[in-house]
């Protein structure tokens, strides 16, 4: 059994075991129970009513989160020709063909997020077995596969969010930190809800959401009540 220490312990005594918190509820007691010296993230752990085992059962997507996601994105862009210019004159990080490549191949992976335009694509299609594992590997659906160069950068470096079910049916993703004001990190939330219903599954039958907790980096993991957040959810839009 996992031993866990006198300050996590103190604060997972400040949540109560048999409720199911609201949004703001939730994130405000990660705030109060936070007693770390650095900023930490804040998370949503989704599962689903999914089998990701089946093709039309299988989530995933990116959502653009309203108030960032508290950290600079280093973006990396594999193209070639007059797209190089377009790239570098969006801020990308890096940027560069064959020579990027082998500075991937090489274990030089300083990077958040690689885009590649769709002629290259080949040339990636090698590092699969590297970007892979990581997350990193560009595709259409992420939107990390494209001609709008300016866009894809333009987005990630403004808190565009690539998420995508695990083999448990589970969605884990981070939505801020929690030196932002809460009302914030609560617009990331429901930013984040509202891109699971619209790209729901075709193969997703009867009831969607089965529970959603928020963690942050070193605290404990709280329960919501799913129906308090469409609630909200629906007064806000």
């Amino acid at each position: 059994m996992r031993k866990h220490s006198r300050r996590f312990q103190q604060a997972l005594q400040k949540v109560d075991k048999n409720k199911l918190y609201s949004p703001l509820e939730a994130i405000n007691l990660l705030k109060d129970v936070s007693n770390v010296k650095f900023d930490e993230t804040i998370e949503a752990h989704i599962v689903l009513a999914l089998d990701p085992k089946h093709a039309d059962q299988q989530l995933r997507s990116t959502v653009i989160l309203p108030k960032g996601i508290g950290k600079v994105v280093r973006v990396a862009v594999v193209t070639k020709g007059e797209k190089v210019a377009q790239a570098l004159s969006a801020n990308a990080d890096l940027v560069g063909s064959e020579d990027l490549i082998d500075q991937i191949m090489q274990g030089h992976l300083n990077f958040d997020k690689l885009i590649a335009t769709p002629d290259v694509m080949p040339l990636v299609a090698k590092m699969g077995r590297i970007l892979g594992p990581r997350g990193l590997m560009p595709s259409p659906k992420a939107g990390t596969v494209t001609v709008d160069l300016k866009r894809a950068i333009t987005d990630f470096k403004a808190g565009k969010l690539e998420y995508r079910i695990d083999r448990s049916g589970v969605v884990h993703v981070p939505f801020g930190k929690l030196n932002f004001i809460s009302d914030d990190l609560y617009l990331n939330l429901i930013a984040l809800q509202e891109s699971i219903d619209k790209n729901r599954p075709s193969g997703s039958k009867g009831k969607y959401w089965k529970y959603i907790y928020l963690s942050s980096t070193m605290g404990p993991s709280i329960p919501l009540d799913i129906n308090l957040l469409k609630k909200i959810e629906s007064k806000v839009s």
